[in-house]
């Protein structure tokens, strides 16, 4: 089984069912808006801009340090030409490089403190905190005209000795509907921490509180994932838990929508929700009300035949409709679905990463899949990524999808074995066209990571005016497996 980076932090249960990296889906830091699609614009030019990890990288010969780095979008798109590469070393950032901090391995934005530009809330997961191992730390990198050049202020651990790898899991939103965006910290416990809105300077919260959803396992080491948006339409933000119960022998995967209210996130009003370790919350029905789309990867059954709840052979991807009272509706859509491209087989990875964006500009948000494990012709593992457009009827799975590989004409690169191309994947209007263009990541070159940007033409993605940004152009080493945008910021 492929285990990437983010799953050296999940347990034996976690890998049983799932292969892939494990990501958040941020909002904007103003009241929650189901109708917008939330992208960061970290210099305030109007532009989306595109912040990912590179935590495998060496700095100063420290394994594993970590990296952060940051594409500015332009009118010609995303290139290493305008970007931000940061470290713990880079001055202004809090802390130092060491071995093993994983700097970037999770990222959430909004505008923090309130000055017009988004800021970016980054982890350190495997931070050693005095003599806390593994304790973690979270850093928060402000945006200014000059976009993130790594001025940041550390973010205190409210409660370092009830867990270890603070900063593992990071969702930003408004969840109390004040105006002023709070962000949701995970670690390898089962409660999540709420840092209010309003950060200082010196990283201080307006306020702080904890929620713990339902039955989720402190054996998976606390959140698999935390997804935020307006589901319900009442304009605060809502939080999804992907993780794992333990009310099971095989501890299956099990998400929560947890509701923003007056007072924030409210665990005691949580609702079940089809399983998938990655979620991304938008409204594909332009309905008002955010929709839920889960990605379940793994297949029918484990390694020793117990059949898996709520799956499909190849994976599957739910999408649950968001409603006045929350999750409504619910839709599954594998690769035999109507004309989706592919065909469901096993260990495909359908699901693997998720994202939604307006591509065409029609007001309906469209969804960009990730199917990592993909294989084609004598390329094992070499992966693709589908294009599903969206309606007043959801997601249009009988005509006019697009599905790219390395090998699609016009696409940077060709297909190898074990590129996972689609390991991560970004909807994001980049060129300030008011359309989304579409970024994915892969494991090129035996970890090193690179990225494919490939932009809408105002009716769909194309390949024309496509390029490759890599870990050597962008300032980070190769030495070892960097991973270079294993992990967007959302």
């Amino acid at each position: 089984m492929h285990r990437p980076l983010r799953l050296a932090l999940a347990t034996a249960t976690a890998a049983a069912l799932t292969g892939g990296l494990l990501s958040a889906v941020a909002v904007t830091a103003t009241a929650a808006d189901a109708t917008v699609v939330p992208q960061a614009d970290f210099n305030g030019d109007g532009r989306g801009d595109v912040a990912f990890s590179a935590s495998g990288a060496h700095v100063a010969g420290k394994k594993s340090a970590g990296q952060f780095v940051v594409l500015y979008g332009t009118a010609t798109g995303v290139s290493s030409a305008k970007r931000h590469t940061i470290s713990q070393n880079t001055t202004g950032t809090p802390g130092g490089a060491e071995t093993g901090d994983m700097f970037g391995a999770e990222s959430a934005y909004a505008d923090f403190n309130g000055d017009g530009y988004d800021d970016v809330a980054v982890g350190s997961p495997g931070e050693d905190v005095g003599n806390d191992k593994d304790g973690g730390s979270v850093t928060i990198l402000w945006g200014s005209k000059s976009g993130i050049t790594g001025k940041g202020a550390a973010v205190a651990d409210p409660a370092a000795s009830a867990h270890d790898y603070w900063g593992k899991n990071l969702a930003a939103g408004d969840f109390d509907g004040d105006g002023r965006a709070d962000l949701a910290v995970g670690s390898d416990n089962a409660t999540v921490y709420v840092l209010k809105g309003g950060i200082s300077s010196t990283g201080k919260p307006g306020g702080k509180y904890t929620v713990e959803p339902p039955i989720l396992s402190t054996e998976a080491m606390g959140p698999l994932n935390l997804t935020t948006g307006d589901i319900n339409g009442d304009h605060r933000t809502d939080l999804v838990v992907d993780g794992y119960e333990t009310a099971t022998e095989y501890g299956w995967n099990r998400n929560y929508y947890l509701p923003g209210s007056a007072t924030g996130l409210t665990a005691s009003a949580a609702q079940p929700l089809k399983p998938g370790v990655i979620t991304a919350i938008g409204d594909i029905d332009a309905d008002g009300y955010g929709d839920i789309v889960s990605g379940a990867y793994w297949n029918t059954k484990t390694e020793d035949g117990t059949a898996v709840p709520d799956s499909a052979n190849g994976g599957k991807v739910w999408v649950t409709y968001g409603a006045a009272a929350g999750p409504g509706s619910v839709t599954g859509i594998t690769q035999n679905t109507g004309n989706v491209p592919g065909a469901a087989e096993g260990n495909d990875f359908f699901g693997y990463e998720l994202d939604l964006g307006d591509i065409n500009a029609d007001g309906f948000l469209d969804l960009a899949i990730g199917v990592a494990g993909e294989n084609i012709g004598s390329a094992v593992n070499t992966g693709t990524v589908t294009v599903l457009y969206g309606t007043a009827a959801g997601l249009n799975t009988a005509s006019g999808a697009q599905s790219f590989s390395q090998n699609t004409a016009g696409v940077p690169g060709a297909n190898e074995s074990n590129d996972y191309f689609g390991t991560d994947l970004k909807l994001d209007d980049v060129t300030g066209d008011g359309r989304a263009d579409l970024v994915v990541s892969s494991e090129e070159n035996a970890g090193n990571g690179a990225l494919v940007y490939l932009p809408s033409n105002g009716t769909k993605i194309t390949t024309s005016g496509s390029r490759t940004v890599s870990p050597s152009t962008s300032g980070v080493s190769t030495t070892g497996t960097p991973y270079f945008g294993a992990n967007f910021a959302d």
